[in-house]
């Protein structure tokens, strides 16, 4: 058995609270009662504890899971990890200058994936090809240049990695790298270094977690208003690494509205501007270089971005439509009156129903008593269709006055579209269940379902169309492949612009009896892919690129734009040090 060497190694999050082959924490997931009735294990969530009678009927209906049939996943005793590749040089180096480090197996498991569909049957029932060699926990900047400077002299490939939440193979170690890779753990620079309460600014380390960095910010009367459904677990770096976008981006902006200035260590040393100020004319905005690498030209260490008084008022709301075109339409006049609230989302009928298969077990007869006078109105008084109606979730942040304001304004125009406002609760209750429905799929994977989520940003004129035709080659494309039970294919639309919006589609099926599962979830995905595009989508709104896209990127940006791109990468990287292969195709590497 290879010698395990490590110094002064921290316990972290990742470590201690988080799921190693799953999604969040260890004491959340879906589970079984005795009578087979779903509930949430834990208390993090508004789930947590409470019965969800209609879930199993769901999924039993929708995708014919059988409930006396499961897979649980293997232990992590069980999975085989390959032996670390070990430069000792690297590792003497690291312990004359008392930086952290591992090379222990469960280590470089842990830190060797992101969140794809592959990842996680890789973990629970396979076992990896390579993974990083040795774990390293920097805990400055300055540890940061140290780091990069000795593996650039000892031909030492890195890959960073914030909060691990990608799905697009970003995290993914190329197979053919031969050379030691150190996955460089930034979860120890999570400090905020300064709030600016002048100039409405904070600076933080690179590795603070979302929800920590908005609570830290909260405590003092701000907010960053940067909220990503992956905010419990991705961190400051990630967002800008990916080019992120969150559920509020609608009053707040994307991570690069929000981002005032950033430092990144690389081979040829740190890149920062010697001013922090609103606009700069100086040429290209090397900011944008920084924004979306994903780890390929260096590590984001610092960031300033801006922060915004906290809302005197946050109230929910929901509408609900006869149908999708309806909820689009609304969305569109929303847009173009330019009085979107902070976050709008119109979940198409599947996930409307499955919304409904979340609802939790009436605590009260006067509760259930106001459901079924709701569902009544809804369905007999104003004549929807349960197989066609939609819903949309709403968020308003501002005054008192600004928010009943604004509230009143969206309904009155929703009534022009068929909309009829369906109260806070409803909305609450929607938006929040964001950050529960992702663990859904680890029950799945016990069952045999294959699922996973994409999304893609579209203009206003191709929104229905690219969303219809998706969802049927989805389906279609599941059955020509042999895929016995229909697809599940569903899609919301999520970020309204002024020129189009966002649209995430969820892909799910049941893998029993498939050959090869994972096969068929690339030739559904990739064939979807091709569609989205083919309709006039991007290539990706917010999930980045990583390995998973990168297929589509010389169509998207040009040939001249993957060179200006390989140009930068061969300036600010010439020995791929930072290789983790994500947006082009790096030279090789050798020993």
């Amino acid at each position: 058995m290879p010698l395990v060497q490590e110094y002064n190694v921290p316990r972290t999050y990742r470590d201690d609270i988080l799921k190693w082959n799953g999604w969040g924490y260890n004491d959340s997931h879906f589970d079984l009662k005795e009578d087979n009735t779903v509930f949430l294990t834990g208390n993090r969530y508004e789930l947590s504890g409470k019965d969800l009678p209609s879930l199993r009927p769901w999924f039993e209906q929708n995708l014919q899971v059988d409930i006396s049939k499961n897979r649980p996943s293997q232990k992590l005793s069980d999975v085989k990890i390959p032996d670390a590749i070990d430069n000792q040089e690297f590792i003497d180096f690291l312990r004359e200058n008392g930086i952290a480090f591992s090379n222990g197996p469960n280590y470089r498991l842990i830190r060797s994936h992101g969140h794809t569909i592959h990842d996680m049957l890789m973990l629970r029932y396979g076992s990896p090809d390579r993974i990083p060699d040795i774990v390293v926990w920097p805990q400055s900047e300055n540890d940061v240049e140290k780091i990069v400077e000795t593996a650039n002299k000892l031909n030492v490939a890195i890959i960073p990695i914030g909060g691990g939440t990608s799905v697009s193979n970003a995290l993914n170690c190329p197979t053919e790298e031969n050379r030691t890779i150190c996955s460089l753990d930034m979860s120890l620079m999570d400090k905020v270094i300064y709030i600016d309460e002048t100039n409405f600014t904070c600076r933080a380390q690179a590795g603070i977690v979302g929800q920590e960095f908005e609570k830290l910010l909260n405590e003092k009367g701000f907010t960053c208003g940067h909220e990503p459904d992956s905010i419990e677990f991705s961190t400051l770096g990630g967002w800008i690494s990916t080019r992120a976008s969150g559920m509020k981006k609608n009053k707040y902006g994307n991570i690069e509205d929000l981002l005032v200035h950033v430092n990144i260590v690389t081979s040829k040393g740190l890149i920062r501007r010697q001013c922090q100020v609103p606009r700069i004319s100086s040429g290209p905005d090397i900011h944008h270089i920084i924004l979306g690498s994903e780890g390929t030209y260096g590590v984001i260490t610092e960031a300033t971005v801006k922060i915004f008084p906290l809302p005197e008022c946050k109230k929910y709301g929901s509408i609900v439509f006869p149908n999708f075109h309806s909820g689009v339409e609304f969305f569109r006049e929303v847009a173009r009156l330019r009085i979107q609230p902070a976050s709008l989302r119109l979940v198409d009928n599947e996930q409307f129903i499955m919304g409904q298969a979340l609802k939790m077990k009436a605590e009260s007869y006067w509760q259930e008593l106001t459901s079924k006078l709701g569902k009544l109105y809804i369905t007999k008084w104003k004549g929807f269709k349960v197989e066609t109606m939609v819903a949309a979730t709403c968020v308003f942040e501002g005054t008192t006055e600004e928010v009943e304001a604004h509230l009143k304004q969206l309904n009155t125009v929703a009534e022009k579209f068929g909309g009829i406002a369906s109260g806070e609760e409803n909305g609450r209750y929607g938006y929040r269940l964001t950050f529960a429905i992702a663990y859904l799929r680890d029950m799945g994977m016990e069952y045999g379902l294959v699922g996973e989520s994409f999304e893609t940003s579209v203009p206003w004129d191709r929104v229905e169309k690219l969303c219809l035709n998706v969802k049927q080659l989805m389906i279609r494309k599941g059955k020509d492949l042999g895929v016995t039970v229909p697809v599940l294919a569903t899609c919301r639309v999520t970020q309204v612009y002024d020129v189009g919006a966002c649209v995430y589609f969820y892909l799910g099926f049941n893998a029993n009896g498939v050959a090869d599962a994972l096969h068929v979830y690339d030739e559904i995905e990739t064939a979807a892919r091709d569609e989205i595009i083919a309709c006039g989508g991007s290539i990706s709104h917010h999930h980045g690129i990583g390995k998973l896209r990168k297929h589509w990127l010389p169509s998207t940006v040009g040939h001249v734009g993957i060179s200006v791109l390989k140009s930068i990468k061969n300036e600010l990287d010439p020995r791929n040090i930072f290789a983790s292969n994500n947006l082009i195709d790096s030279n090789p590497s050798k020993l």
